[in-house]
């Protein structure tokens, strides 16, 4: 089997990359950064309970823990990608690691509800902030070809890994100290990405402009009003007012947006960045599969605790070989993508992700981790695994330098806007089907408890929106096939220098 990238050889470098440099310590500061952005949207889910009990919040409240993060997160990446173009991505990078660093220091000190959201606010703004430069220093810091896709594939894993090993991390710290330390477990890490940063990452050059206020703020409200309204609907459903309003005034905002765009000389999100069809597709694919993604996280997390009936540091265990086979295909896919490209990985992992997740939807109230769970969730990682980094490579290829903060924004705003709208509507059809599952038992005249029947109609409920997110993986298959065209001999084999 292909290693995964070696630190070392990027260390050193290749014979024909020039002078060696310490890129090794270069991808540790970003992918450790990367890693601690994305796990963070799923470290907090099972700390949720201990969280409600400790500071007394409702249900409503316990609601906006999650979605805080997220609707500072989606809705500002698109601005922190800019900003790494116009005030230098080094920079700004530091500044979101450090605003990150402060918000999850305040959240694990909170004394109320009022203080943890706070907290997670900035959290979110701090990741929109670091994310996008993230993925754009990739680019600018390492030559192209080997060098480069190697860390892009270190970068793809992070990225697809970090919600299972939030899950892991959520379940353990929970369990060994309290709900804090899913908080606090960040500060020492963003202070050393702070510490180190500076001293192993370059400059980039910036780039004349202005910011686009106009299209800042439409985007920015746009976006975070769509995943509020995806949000509630998740709760409340599709037909209450606030869900209809909320959306209402997005599909407005983000209307406006994109007339603001086509006219504005300093244009936040220009529409040459739709140019490649490779690149808009890579975008379409990542929305679908963060969807999926999102939510079947969501689900089986309530499936191993609530039925299963593991403990918070049992069930991030349980999604161990989740990460572990994220990052195995990942490693694989780095080693294939020259010699198969972009086309092929894309299309077998969005096969491969659709068929696990189609086999996790089997699952009923008889369903055991090893029998119904285990070797579903490996397929199902394998393909993400190998799905992530063509994706990667496609979103931020052919770009130019002065747009790759643009480019990897627009890849991480489609996931999170892509999880946002999955889990929202995933859950309104999980709630649907076990709805009509109580009804159905209920007039069968089945000899069935209460608490009997809930079980089954919840099982149900998850086994339903399971099925839809097979089907909206396969729907992923479906759009790789008429967009992403980047054969293996389009994939840059020379190894110029330094760039940026």
């Amino acid at each position: 089997m292909p290693a995964a990238p070696d630190p070392v050889r990027l260390i050193k470098g290749d014979a024909d990359t020039g002078p060696p440099r310490r890129l090794g310590i270069v991808l540790l500061v970003i992918s450790a950064a990367q890693l601690m952005v994305v796990l963070d949207a799923t470290i907090v889910n099972i700390a949720l309970p201990s969280i409600r009990a400790d500071l007394q919040l409702s249900d409503a409240s316990l609601q906006w823990v999650i979605t805080s993060y997220t609707l500072a997160f989606g809705g500002l990446l698109l601005l922190g990608g800019r900003a790494g173009d116009i005030l230098g991505r080094k920079r700004v990078f530091i500044f979101g690691i450090l605003l990150f660093t402060l918000g999850s220091l305040l959240g694990g000190l909170a004394w109320n509800e009022m203080t943890l959201l706070g907290g997670r606010v900035i959290q979110g703004i701090g990741a929109a902030i670091a994310a996008p430069t993230a993925l754009s220093l990739v680019a600018t810091e390492f030559p192209e070809g080997k060098p480069r896709n190697q860390a892009m594939a270190v970068y793809a894993a992070m990225s697809g890994a970090g919600a299972a090993i939030g899950l892991i991390l959520g379940g353990v710290l929970t369990d060994l100290l309290n709900w804090r330390w899913v908080l606090f477990v960040n500060v020492p890490i963003g202070l050393f990405i702070a510490f180190v940063a500076p001293r192993v990452l370059h400059e980039t050059e910036k780039h004349t402009g202005l910011f686009d206020l106009p299209g800042a703020l439409t985007a920015t409200a746009g976006l975070s009003t769509l995943v509020y309204g995806l949000t509630h609907a998740a709760t409340d459903g599709w037909s209450d007012t606030v869900t209809i309003v909320a959306l209402a005034i997005a599909v407005a905002l983000l209307a406006a947006f994109f007339v603001i765009e086509t006219r504005s000389p300093h244009a936040l999100m220009p529409m040459r960045i739709f140019a490649d069809p490779n690149r808009t597709g890579a975008y379409a694919i990542m929305l679908i599969i963060g969807a999926a993604m999102f939510a079947m996280f969501f689900f089986l997390t309530l499936f191993v605790q609530g039925i299963l009936g593991y403990s918070p540091l049992k069930s991030g265990f349980a999604f161990l070989p989740v990460s572990v086979f994220i990052v195995i295909s990942a490693g694989i896919s780095s080693v294939l993508i020259t010699k198969v490209g972009p086309r092929v990985l894309t299309l077998a992992g969005t096969a491969i992700t659709a068929i696990g997740m189609f086999w996790l939807a089997q699952i009923d109230v008889t369903t055991t981790y090893v029998s119904g769970l285990l070797f579903p969730t490996i397929v199902l990682a394998t393909g993400l695994g190998f799905t992530f980094m063509p994706l990667t490579l496609a979103a931020v290829s052919r770009v130019e330098n002065r747009d790759a903060g643009l480019a990897s924004g627009v890849l991480n705003t489609t996931q999170q806007i892509g999880g946002a709208l999955g889990l929202a509507t995933l859950s309104t059809i999980a709630i649907s089907a076990a709805t009509r599952k109580i009804e159905e038992l209920a007039s069968s005249g089945a000899a069935t408890s209460q608490e009997a029947a809930a079980v089954i109609a919840q099982v149900e409920g998850y086994s339903t929106a399971l099925l839809v997110a097979s089907a909206m993986a396969a729907a992923a298959f479906v759009v790789t096939f008429f967009t992403i065209k980047i054969r293996a001999e389009e994939v840059v084999e020379a190894q110029p220098a330094h760039v940026g």
